[in-house]
């Protein structure tokens, strides 16, 4: 059987679901582009159409695509096609008015290899493209702000119950499949406005059932939210160490996922040196998917998986029995709740890394906390008003980067001045204009007084982010702390 979520892709825009208004705006764009010429982002959650609009919107122009992922590891490879096909004039081979469209998948994915340059390089094309180029993304905000003030945006929201339900209707009465209309959308309700995914979940049913019913979907949740549970019954409670690292073969979870669950839901049946040699074999683990992290080798997966099943399972002493309370990682609800700061963090770090000529993971652990110490509380007000200037920060930024909680008049003073000053300083260099200012004794006494006055409570924001462990891999912070320092960081050496 074919995949239904490519037999049945849009092939116009007027097919494209339960996103009306970025349908409309990404034909505008497309049909104003000769006005403009800016590239453009169009993002949002995964299975919402994004991919299949771009795509659609192609044949609609009647513009050649050429696809592109962002994912391939050969990243100067995509950088290098992308430019090659976005600075190509029109063609014998291209379409209405010469034109092709360029359409970069995953785009967002160039956070991850911005200390190479990558989405500095990116932002260079888009920017000098000469024909129409589409990016892909699924975190807009993981971009850098200098490639998403190069292009436009639209917004592909997650598409709503009624809209995927016709969908699935149709794709039952062409394939033939007999249906309940509350099965449809119950398959709606449970994919939480992820059309592909509801397209998927359907054909999964249809293939195992004569006629899809209520109790099939119901069941088929059962099956996959349920499997996680069993098998930390049977590695916690029942199976040897073989038996627990073959059940775990038949959980749908990721190594690192898999630490995690294990991790927190042990300590309600282990205690004492059983829970202690347990712990043990999970520190080996997650040494082992360390490693993976650090060296892309992912045959250390299974050292991992040894580790986290046969050894946990070994380390029980005694009978389990009785029913117990599993649930998810607490790790997972503590990032949720931080996400919105680590964002606002990653994001200033890595215009700190663009501007400076340093890693995106040595701005972050060195540099930003330094930069707080410094425009602590905005007291040193012109020290702070260049910084903001320097790195282009807005409101919630600065008071992110100085601890003043909410913004304030201060700070939006700070941040207008800030304005003012690049537009007065706007120069042709890249060098660090905050950093390579001279400090006078009164600043640098400001300094210190403020680094001795800080009793933890006002960098708040920064303090959440720690707790969660931070979202970077080991071998990251493992590169920052052996590398030396640059003596290319426009002053930065003065400081540090």
């Amino acid at each position: 059987m074919s995949d239904w979520t490519e037999t049945y892709r849009p092939t116009t825009l007027s097919e494209v679901r339960g996103n009306n208004k970025a349908r409309d705006q990404l034909k505008e764009w497309a049909e104003s582009w000769d006005d403009h010429r800016k590239a453009v982002i169009v993002h949002g959650s995964p299975g919402v159409g994004k991919t299949s609009a771009a795509h659609a919107l192609a044949n609609d122009m009647g513009w050649p695509a050429m696809e592109l992922n962002a994912s391939d590891s050969r990243g100067a490879d995509v950088i290098e096609r992308v430019a090659g096909e976005a600075a190509k004039s029109g063609t014998l081979t291209a379409g209405g008015s010469g034109r092709r469209l360029v359409i970069l998948d995953e785009a967002d994915n160039f956070h991850g290899n911005a200390d190479y340059g990558g989405s500095r390089e990116v932002t260079r094309v888009v920017k000098d493209a000469s024909q129409p180029v589409v990016l892909i993304a699924n975190e807009f905000y993981d971009m850098s702000q200098s490639l998403r003030n190069a292009c436009e945006t639209i917004e592909f929201r997650d598409v709503s119950k009624r809209s995927i339900v016709p969908v699935l209707r149709d794709i039952c009465r062409r394939e033939g499949v007999e249906f309940e209309e509350e099965a449809l959308e119950q398959i709606a309700e449970s994919t939480s406005g992820d059309l592909r995914s509801a397209v998927n979940d359907l054909q999964a049913i249809a293939e195992e059932a004569e006629r899809l019913t209520v109790e099939d979907v119901v069941t088929g949740e059962r099956d996959t939210t349920e499997g996680i549970f069993d098998f930390l019954d049977a590695l916690i409670k029942e199976e040897d160490a073989q038996g627990a690292l073959y059940a775990s073969y038949d959980v749908d979870e990721t190594p690192d996922d898999l630490l995690n669950w294990i991790e927190d839901n042990v300590p309600k049946d282990y205690a004492g040196e059983e829970l202690a040699d347990a712990y043990g074999f999970l520190s080996n683990a997650d040494r082992w998917l360390g490693r993976v992290r650090a060296t892309q080798n992912y045959s250390f997966w299974r050292y991992a998986t040894d580790n986290m099943t046969a050894g946990v399972a070994a380390s029980r002493r005694e009978p389990k029995g009785g029913w117990t309370r599993y649930g998810p990682p607490s790790y997972w609800s503590k990032l949720g709740r931080t996400k919105g700061t680590r964002n606002t963090r990653d994001a200033i770090a890595e215009r700190i890394a663009e501007r400076e000529g340093t890693s995106v993971a040595t701005a972050r652990r060195e540099i930003l906390p330094f930069l707080s110490a410094m425009t602590h509380h905005c007291k040193n007000r012109e020290l702070t008003v260049r910084m903001a200037a320097v790195y282009e920060l807005d409101e919630g930024e600065v008071s992110f980067v100085t601890g003043s909680g909410k913004t304030t008049n201060k700070v939006e003073s700070i941040v207008a001045d800030a304005e003012a000053h690049r537009e007065e300083q706007a120069v042709e260099h890249s060098g660090g204009a905050f950093f390579g200012s001279t400090l006078s004794d009164a600043d640098l006494e400001d300094v210190d007084a403020d680094a001795e006055e800080d009793d933890g409570d006002d960098q708040r924001s920064l303090e959440v982010v720690a707790e969660t462990g931070d979202d970077e891999s080991p071998s990251e912070g493992a590169a920052d702390e052996s590398a030396e320092p640059d003596d290319d960081q426009s002053g930065l050496s003065d400081f540090m």
